[in-house]
């Protein structure tokens, strides 16, 4: 007998190519994001740090130079990273804004250059801002019409799953994304009784990508792209 897929508040869930097409081209580059494009990625995800000249740039790792000398991007001027770090502007003069852009923004100063860069593209209503702190995040919500996404796991909620949604909801934090393993179709039947999306992360089996599906999770992860859309597009 075949499972009943439960209700998502997104139809189909977007397929985030974590860092661009990770498994498919070096991550977080102009070209990882345009093949993930091409393989069929309905959205995108990256990383973001602001230069010392106040430039959203893209990187996991935000920091460069030999490992004697490693020195953050914050202090140095755009001009000086390496050429493979694209900005967040370099981004959408390539790929367009046809797509959900998921930012997990390392650097909470990073916030305000990320969000000038979508509102110069007319992009900010396909953005989902990450972050570990969904508290930061609350100080963001007066500022952005982006989604804003409280990145953590089912471990570190403490208070329990029912009064971080009705938190996350009161807050107007408008998501919430955890590792595959943490979800269940009871969670989130939970999150969306508060209207809150369910973004599930590191789902790299077609699989896993299924059963999330099923749960009715809004949005997953992966770095392997083609194995991502095959998956959504077999149960939706």
């Amino acid at each position: 007998m075949q499972q009943q897929r439960l209700a998502s508040l997104r139809q189909p869930p977007v397929g985030f190519a974590h860092r661009g097409a990770r498994a498919h081209e070096q991550e977080n580059t102009l070209p990882a994001f345009t093949r993930a494009l091409t393989l069929g990625a309905t959205g995108l995800e990256t990383d973001a740090f602001v230069t010392a000249d106040g430039v959203a740039v893209l990187d996991h790792d935000g920091i460069t130079g030999p490992f004697w000398r490693r020195t953050p991007f914050g202090e140095l001027d755009r001009e000086k990273l390496p050429d493979h770090v694209p900005s967040l502007d370099d981004l959408y003069d390539a790929c367009g804004i046809d797509f959900e852009l998921s930012i997990d923004v390392k650097d909470a100063a990073a916030f305000e250059a990320i969000v000038a860069s979508a509102r110069r593209h007319g992009a900010e209503g396909r953005l989902w801002l990450c972050h570990p702190d969904w508290k930061v995040l609350c100080e963001w919500r007066d500022h952005t019409s982006a989604r804003l996404v409280d990145s953590t796991r089912l471990s570190r909620i403490k208070e329990g799953p029912e009064r971080r949604a009705a938190a996350l909801a009161e807050a107007g934090v408008d998501a919430i994304n955890m590792h595959h393993s943490d979800w269940s179709g009871g969670l989130t039947t939970l999150f969306h009784r508060f209207s809150r999306y369910c973004l599930a992360w590191d789902a790299q089996y077609e699989r896993v990508v299924s059963g999330l599906v099923l749960m009715g999770v809004d949005g997953v992860f992966s770095d392997h792209v083609d194995r991502l859309m095959t998956a959504i597009g077999a149960e939706t």
